[in-house]
């Protein structure tokens, strides 16, 4: 891997994992277009294991870069999220009996709830996923099938907002990154039932498949619960940072074996190339989802995902 094709990597991931597009799609779809020994990335990735890719590897690494990106950005919402962990956790081993006093406690345990059952079976088939699915006309078809999901969502939408069934109201003429802002979002997310927050988790399951975005499946489902786009986007960016990171520290001793042999610079180079621009995607997508839809990401993912059907199907 040379360093240009690290770099260029690296910012499709830090944009592709935030932006409802599928950066897993991503990184099977870019390498394949391109062609030459950019698409010997891809094949080496989907036949290999876990262990030897280094095409994984590397993806890996961009991973707990984009993690550490939302730790920093909602690194004050994290805060109180962990205390009231904590602070409910403590008080239901004193009182043995289940205990929820505030937003932050409701929302932390929304939170555990959401992430069990992506992370079980991301466990169980992660392998499976990647040599079946992780392949271009797979990921072609998946990303258009994105496209029907996120145009789906503002269906949902509308349909919610017709029957007057939102949860909270969103204070706009706050600035979305303002501390009091964080609050009143996280508040409001915190007016959903445990079960809607399982339903949402549920859906993260999808984005095991190359082509189906982690935060777009989630952003929609947060539609469907009744939140708006600020929110439903919020609550799907809160959602995706233990999982992004664990799935990359899980993988992450892989880079210490043959996998990781001659691209440590790359990674150095592109860790600090996808934090940059997992940051700077998630600052504009919380400023975007105050007032904007999914339509135009709906729009992309139909676009280039039947093109990429085409191209590679035909090929």
């Amino acid at each position: 891997m040379t360093y240009i094709q690290a770099i260029v990597i690296a910012v499709f991931q830090g944009v592709t994992e935030l932006f409802p597009v599928s950066s897993l799609g991503h990184s099977v779809l870019l390498p394949a277009w391109l062609g030459g020994n950019w698409q010997t990335l891809v094949t080496q990735s989907s036949e290999a294991s876990s262990e030897s890719s280094f095409y994984l590897a590397y993806i890996v690494a961009l991973h707990v870069a984009t993690a550490f990106a939302l730790l920093w950005f909602f690194r004050a919402d994290w805060v109180r999220i962990i205390r009231g962990l904590f602070r409910s956790s403590l008080r239901m081993l004193k009182a043995r009996k289940w205990s929820i006093n505030d937003a932050d406690e409701r929302l932390a345990w929304m939170i555990v709830i959401a992430t069990i059952p992506v992370g079980l079976v991301g466990l169980a088939l992660e392998h499976t996923f990647r040599t079946i699915f992780a392949k271009p006309l797979a990921a072609a078809v998946f990303l258009f099938i994105n496209g029907l999901i996120l145009l789906g969502g503002e269906v949902l939408r509308r349909r919610v907002k017709a029957r007057g069934a939102s949860v909270g109201v969103t204070d706009h003429s706050l600035s979305p990154f303002s501390e009091r802002a964080a609050v009143e979002s996280d508040a409001n997310i915190s007016q959903l039932g445990y079960r809607d927050a399982l339903y949402v988790g549920i859906l993260q399951i999808a984005s095991l498949f190359a082509g189906i975005s982690r935060s777009g499946v989630t952003i929609v489902g947060g539609l469907w619960r009744g939140l708006d786009h600020e929110d439903a986007a919020r609550f799907g960016f809160l959602l995706a940072t233990p999982i992004i990171f664990a799935a990359g520290v899980l993988k992450l001793p892989s880079l210490a074996g043959p996998a990781g042999a001659h691209i440590h610079g790359q990674v150095i180079v592109g860790f600090l190339v996808c934090g940059a621009t997992a940051y700077l995607s998630v600052r504009f997508l919380v400023r975007y989802f105050e007032t904007r839809t999914l339509t135009p990401f709906a729009i992309y993912c139909l676009v280039v995902g039947a093109a990429s059907a085409l191209r590679f199907g035909i090929g």
